[in-house]
């Protein structure tokens, strides 16, 4: 299977990967590398910020449209901070989660704010 390299600064353009329209940008580079059934290499070289709203667009809504086994052997990561991982992982966690049970999910939010939308 072939291997693209996709580095996050050459999409972003910038070392902080903060905005999440940034991560939207990331996320449609990894689809269209997916969905042609090849391997990506993600490299966080020369990314100083990273920040889980970032992230979410860019990785964690991956598991909408993807199997966890789909992105556990499509997908590697290099050049990626302590921080940067610790981050992530916390995404993937919750994406995994979220995608599992949307409603369920949304629900537990709502209890957690107190919030009650009259339905």
């Amino acid at each position: 299977m072939d291997e693209i390299k996709i580095n996050i600064f050459s999409i972003v353009g910038q070392k902080d990967c903060t905005l999440p329209e940034d991560g939207d940008k990331v996320f449609n580079a990894l689809v269209k590398v997916l969905k042609e059934n090849k391997k990506v290499l993600i490299s966080f070289k020369n990314v100083d910020k990273l920040t889980t709203a970032f992230l979410n667009n860019a990785i964690g809504k991956l598991y909408k449209d993807f199997s966890e086994e789909k992105i556990k052997e499509s997908l590697s990561i290099e050049d990626i901070s302590d921080s940067g991982k610790v981050r992530l992982k916390r995404v993937v966690t919750n994406a995994k989660n979220y995608f599992k049970n949307p409603d369920r999910m949304k629900e537990s939010i709502k209890e957690i704010l107190g919030e009650d939308d009259g339905e």
